[in-house]
């Protein structure tokens, strides 16, 4: 397996990033998660752009669009594989140990590791845990993950693939690597941005090619909606079958069937929609 680590292809097993990399010491970094297709990135530019709105959001130098998409494709030819997950990880690079940055530049690292496309369903489960709308790290995709970690294998324990989170007024927000859609009376709604939630790639997508509509929703909606579906880069649109001790039989019902075969043919069309 090859990488990409700045500025070359390196073999996996060899390359390195200093221990006193920003981005393991404290977290200083972001990140992207791409669908790769037959050594073809989805939706990169999307992607790109929003690596750059969450390194302004840190503070870090913009990253070179062209480089790292050059770093992609290089890690995708590589690597041939049907269907990859292919990272994009930024960092603040090399820094003292504290939460002051360094001068050393950033470190950037594309990665890619194959994969299967997900079930139809899946089950997911509320946690106890809130999103920080208004926290300085809110609609940025950060390396700062440990919040999701826990949260997701809370899910796993419970016998599910992703964990839903309210805010902190209580509103439905978004899963640890998702967002989250219902279904009501036949109209699809999903959080808005401003409810904390990630501005999700295939979030705005659906949202775009299906006439979803952004709403404040509480979180006990979850209780009542006709259908719920999740969203993310590797998820595509994928049905809930279960949430908490709540069943949804036949799911994925035909608001979420209709957006699924949406998103399939959409994105078949255009890579880099």
């Amino acid at each position: 397996m090859s990488i990409w680590l700045d500025g070359a292809l390196r073999d996996a097993t060899t390359a390195s990033v200093s221990v006193f990399d920003h981005g393991l010491t404290v977290g200083d970094g972001v990140f992207e998660t791409l669908k790769a297709v037959d050594g073809k990135p989805f939706a990169l530019t999307r992607h790109l752009d929003r690596l750059t709105r969450s390194a302004r959001g840190l503070g870090l130098p913009d990253p070179d669009h062209d480089e790292v998409a050059h770093a992609c494709a290089a890690v995708l030819e590589a690597n041939p594989m049907p269907l990859g997950r292919l990272r994009v990880t930024y960092t603040g690079g090399q820094a003292p140990l504290g939460s002051e940055r360094g001068e050393h530049g950033p470190t950037l690292v594309v990665a890619v590791s194959e994969t299967t496309r997900r079930p139809d369903s899946t089950a997911v489960v509320t946690v106890p845990w809130i999103r920080n709308e208004r926290g300085a790290l809110t609609g940025l995709k950060t390396t700062s993950y440990a919040e999701n970690v826990v949260a997701l294998a809370r899910a796993h324990e419970q016998g599910a693939s992703e964990a839903l989170f309210a805010n902190s007024v209580g509103q439905l927000c978004e899963g640890t690597g998702s967002n989250v859609f219902v279904v009501l009376d036949g109209e699809i709604h999903t959080p808005p941005v401003p409810s904390g939630c990630l501005a999700g790639i295939t979030r705005a997508l659906t949202v775009a090619w299906t006439g979803a509509k952004e709403t404040d929703l509480p979180l006990d909606v979850l209780e009542r909606a006709d259908e719920i579906f999740l969203t993310s880069s590797l998820r595509d649109v994928q049905g809930v079958h279960r949430v908490d001790g709540r069943e949804l039989p036949g799911a994925p019902g035909p608001v979420t069937a209709k957006a699924m075969r949406i998103f399939e043919e959409r994105s078949r069309a255009d890579l880099n929609p």
